[in-house]
């Protein structure tokens, strides 16, 4: 029971991924009978050099990748992708476009690497346009094209770019740690820290969280500008997507928010 307790930070790490930290306790007691039981039948043969330690490591990867891919089958979570559809072709478009390999370790480690990459396609779905994701995913798809670049191309190059950057926010927000996320305040501050560029982030923080509008934004807009050296302009356009990345991250942050105690 001593080495189960040492697993404890492992599965809090695993679980904050798809947000369920909460179920922590759950999942610990799952790890305490697999332990006990195998212990029972003998599935453990102590080996010289190799610690008990590491295989209730073992046990405790596959509990969580049980428990994970249960989770993220639960139609209770809309955001995430229908069991039905994970290994489909538009999946497997979404893996490569987010340039996620698909050749993964078939082990438990890999199980849960690959339920976090599909949590982030999942998410990074449900936080862009349709037709924005449809023609990231046409870039794919379509004829390779040689010349000088089309509308339609320079479109679906921009749709690419959104919704890469937009699974990088994704991705650092399920990074974020929920012993982090004791209020209110600290979601909108670490929703701003996830997103990926520091023009995006100053943008964030200065215009989009601060909610500002009318001649106070016009201000905002031209001080911002001369700080990082671009055009006014180019931060005027760029609000619009910094809101969209700041709403997705705060929404995973407050979903994965420490219970108060």
């Amino acid at each position: 029971m001593t080495a189960v307790e040492g697993v404890r930070r492992y599965v809090v790490s695993h679980l904050s991924r798809i947000g369920r930290a909460s179920d922590v306790d759950d999942v610990m007691q799952d790890v305490r009978v697999a332990v006990w039981d195998g212990v029972a039948r003998g599935h453990y043969r102590q080996l010289p050099g190799v610690r008990f330690g590491a295989w209730v490591q073992g046990v405790t990867a596959n509990v969580c990748a049980a428990h994970i891919r249960r989770e993220l089958s639960h139609q209770t979570l809309p955001l995430l992708v229908e069991p039905s559809c994970v290994d489909g072709p538009a999946s497997s478009d979404a893996l490569a476009l987010l340039a996620i390999d698909r050749n993964w370790d078939r082990g438990a480690e890999g199980v849960i690497d690959q339920e976090w990459a599909r949590t982030i396609i999942a998410l990074t779905h449900a936080s862009v346009h349709e037709g924005v994701w449809e023609l990231a995913l046409d870039s794919l798809n379509g004829p390779r094209r040689y010349g000088p670049p089309s509308p339609q191309d320079r479109r679906r190059w921009h749709a690419v770019t959104v919704v890469r950057q937009t699974a990088r926010t994704v991705q650092r927000a399920l990074d974020v740690e929920p012993s982090e996320l004791q209020s209110i305040e600290d979601v909108c501050r670490h929703a701003v820290e996830c997103l990926p560029t520091p023009v995006l982030r100053r943008v964030a923080s200065s215009i989009v969280r601060r909610d500002v509008r009318g001649p106070e934004r016009s201000r905002a807009v031209e001080s911002l500008a001369a700080e990082l050296g671009v055009t006014e302009r180019y931060v005027a356009v760029q609000i619009g997507f910094a809101r969209r990345l700041y709403q997705a991250s705060w929404r995973i942050l407050r979903n994965g928010m420490a219970p108060a105690s």
